[in-house]
This record gives structure tokens, sequence and C-alpha cells, in this order.
């Protein structure tokens, strides 16, 4: 996507972001993000989401010869904001930036031996700033200070061909539904109006006069309300504003239902009491369903975050795993079972399997006992026939 002026420069007008603040309540209030999130669909399938991804175990493995051998964590999997930040906290307010706004950014304030961050302190999404030219970040701004990208942790989801950031998801379904969306006026009212939506996307490079910028200003409309989204032209800023006001009048506009919003964020609409038409859940296959959750729902989400750790937190040839399969709890009898059949098949010994149950080893005096209760009994001779031989 390409903005219409070429290599031509956007003045620091307001007239370029008119309302992207976010759109004004009925008293004239500004609305920020906390409000937008009061939707109850919204807060149930952000908090889902950041629970069950926060509280998967985390391990780090080295390759050794095709073989993935567990290595000691490192710090930041532990403490990753410091002392008093612990990682499901740490995990779980990352998670529900980049599910909320598409982007998590951090301050990296110590790092280890190898490099490599050790400790990350999370700020405000709504706080951040991107400045950058073309494609790349240059800077980032966080409150008053200015931060070079080495100095930063970004995580990005719900991203666009040529987006250095990502997008809140239901500001990416509004971008990808904008044709369809044409019938209701949507477009040209929000988008029209906003530069992106809960965002502030200016150019610092030249100030125009107002004759000018009237002019940018009105090509600007027609691009966006035509469907793009990028805006480049030399040097460029966008705020994670955080106003998501848009995204409410979103939802209000196309009437959303709490089915709508469990799509737009990546959420089965029953595991919310939401009304579903996957049928009835039962117990019998409540396992199933909890799988088809973490695979179609949650799995892409779970890859990209442990591809940027692996890449970003630890040196290589070491990589980072989250284990989904700690939160697929079975009942007792499934679970023996499961057992049992990998024992069975070797592929668990009888004490990985204690293991799993937070049992330990067995003992000696147990393995003797087992042996006596359940050892082979020998066939019982059958006696010989007159003139013949024993069978």
């Amino acid at each position: 996507m390409t903005w219409p002026f070429g290599e031509r420069s956007l003045s620091v007008v307001s007239e370029l972001a008119e309302r992207t603040a976010g759109r004004s309540s009925s008293a004239g209030k500004r609305i920020p993000r906390r409000e937008a999130m009061r939707h109850s669909a919204v807060w149930a399938c952000l908090r889902l989401r950041a629970d069950l991804i926060s509280t998967m175990p985390v391990d780090v493995f080295r390759r050794v010869g095709g073989v993935h051998v567990e290595v000691t964590k490192p710090p930041i999997f532990v403490t990753p904001g410091g002392s008093t930040v612990l990682w499901n906290e740490w995990c779980y307010s990352s998670q529900i930036d980049l599910d909320s706004m598409g982007n998590s950014v951090g301050v990296i304030t110590a790092v280890g031996g190898d490099g490599r961050p050790s400790v990350i302190e999370l700020q405000p999404a709504d706080e951040v700033t991107f400045i950058g030219k073309g494609s790349k970040i240059l800077e980032y701004r966080i409150g008053q200070r200015t931060y070079e990208p080495h100095q930063i942790w970004h995580e990005k989801q719900y991203t666009f061909a040529g987006l250095p950031f990502g997008l809140s998801p239901i500001a990416h379904a509004a971008l990808s539904l904008n044709p369809a969306m044409s019938a209701l006026s949507f477009a040209a009212d929000w988008f029209g109006n906003n530069t992106m939506p809960g965002g502030h996307l200016k150019n610092t490079a030249k100030k125009l006069d107002q004759p000018e910028a009237q002019k940018v200003k009105a090509r600007f409309k027609e691009t966006v309300q035509a469907g793009d989204v990028w805006v480049s032209g030399n040097d460029w800023e966008y705020s994670l504003i955080g106003a998501k006001a848009s995204e409410a009048q979103f939802l209000e506009t196309i009437k959303a239902s709490a089915t709508d919003v469990c799509r737009f964020l990546g959420v089965p609409g029953d595991m919310i009491d939401a009304d579903s038409t996957s049928g009835n859940i039962t117990y019998a296959n409540v396992t199933q369903r909890n799988l088809q959750l973490l695979i179609m729902n949650i799995g892409p989400a779970v890859t990209r975050r442990e591809n940027a750790w692996s890449s970003g937190l630890v040196a290589q040839p070491r990589f980072v795993k989250l284990n989904p399969g700690a939160l697929l709890r079975m009942d007792l009898k499934g679970r023996f079972e499961s057992y049992k059949l990998g024992i069975d098949g070797r592929h668990l010994t009888p004490d990985e399997a204690r293991e799993l149950e937070n049992r330990a080893p067995l003992t000696p005096e147990q393995e003797a006992q087992f042996a006596r209760l359940f050892q082979s009994k020998a066939a019982t001779p059958v006696p010989a026939a007159p003139g013949g031989t024993p069978s």
C-alpha cells in the first residue's frame, strides 16, 4: 500500500490526525481503552487467551545431535520484569497488550553475559509512539523519553504487509471487512475521521502551509476510505494512543454480537458462555474441545511468541517452548489410560508417568510388590495320556 503523494512529506498539522485520539462520547469525553474493554465478550476473550498462555509452563531446550535436551532457564523466564515481577504476571500483561493493541513493548533494563535481555520492564501500550522512516522503526518514544531499537523489546501481531507494528484485532478485522461494510457507510465515517483506529500517524520531515495542508488532508482521507492503511512519505510517527472508542463504535455500528467478537478475537463462543452453533459441549468431548481451542485458536499466538523468545531471549542453538499439555487436564480414567498406552508403546516409563502425577519414582520395595502381584503365571502342565507324552 502506497501513499498517493509518493515521497512528498506530510506536515505535523493536527488536521492530518483529526479525532485520532478517539471518538468522543455524548458528554464530549474521550474514551480510553479500559472503557472500550467493558464489552463483556471482549474482556472474556482477552482474559481467556492471556490466562491460558501465561500459565503454560515455559521450557528452554538445546539441540544436541538432533535431540532436544532441556537446559536451565535463564532468569528472564523466571523474573522477567525484575525481582518483583514473576513470569506468569509478565506474560499475562504482555499477552493482553498483544491481543488488544497488537503490540507489546518493554524497556530492556538489564542484559546477561550473552548480551541478551535479562530484565524487560513492560510499558503501557497507550504511551508508546513509534518513530520511523519507510517501513522501519528508528526510535521509540515512551512518555517524554526516546529509546533506540536495541533498548526496546517489541512483540507484535495482527500485522499488515509494510507495517513495522501490529494492529488491534478489531481494527484488523475492520480493515479486512472494509469493502463489505460500505453499505453501512462505516468506512467513510470511521476511517475517514481516524488516521488509524485508535492511533495517530504523522510525518515530521516538513511543515506545510494551510492550503497545502488542506490538500494533503483531503487526498489522505480519499486514500484511507478506499481501504489503504499505511501512510509513509518520509519520516513518520505512530502513537498507540489507546482510545478504543473507535473499536466500540465499530462493534456498535455492525451490531456485533458476542459471537462476532469471539470471531474477531479468536475464541470459540462456547468458551466464554456465548451463544454458539458448534453444538452441545458435553463432558465426554470437553478434552477434544480444549484441544481444538489450543490448536486452532491459541496455537498460532503461542508459536509466534515462542519464535520471538527463541530469537531474542536465548542464544542459539537454544530455543523456547511453551507446554500446552499441562492445560489438557483429563479426568483420572482418561489420564491413566493414556499413561498405559504410553508405557505399553515404550514411549513412557512408569517413573515418568508417576512424575506427571506428582509422585516419586518407584522404590525397590514397591517394584518387588508389583512383581509379586502381577508376575506372569506359568502354564499348568497337562498330565500325559496313557502311553503318550506329556503335552
